[in-house]
């Protein structure tokens, strides 16, 4: 099953989420080695610079898409102000379809 994780970074966090971006990218690449990420990237603000993200488990559970989105560093760091989890069908232009 996929979940999407939605989540909106603090006011004035861009310098922590810079700070805490090689972990993060490190967690991603693991999470994809292991067949748990389906896809993921930064929601940009009108100037261009991240301001939150979306991320996409493939993990049988929410209660596992919690547990996984509460491991990341970006999480662990205080970055998000929300962080909304939701199962998720991919339905057009999906790759595996």
């Amino acid at each position: 099953m996929l979940f999407a994780v939605l989540c909106k970074d603090k006011p004035d966090s861009l310098q922590l989420r810079m700070d805490t971006r090689s972990e993060h990218v490190a967690f991603l690449n693991d999470l994809n080695a292991r067949g748990v990420l389906a896809f993921a990237g930064p929601f940009l603000d009108d100037a261009g610079k991240p301001n939150g993200s979306l991320v996409v488990f493939k993990l049988d559970t929410i209660e596992e898409a919690k547990t996984t989105a509460a491991a990341d560093p970006y999480a662990k760091a205080g970055l998000f102000a929300e962080v909304d989890i939701k199962p998720w069908n991919w339905v057009f232009n999906n790759p595996q379809a």
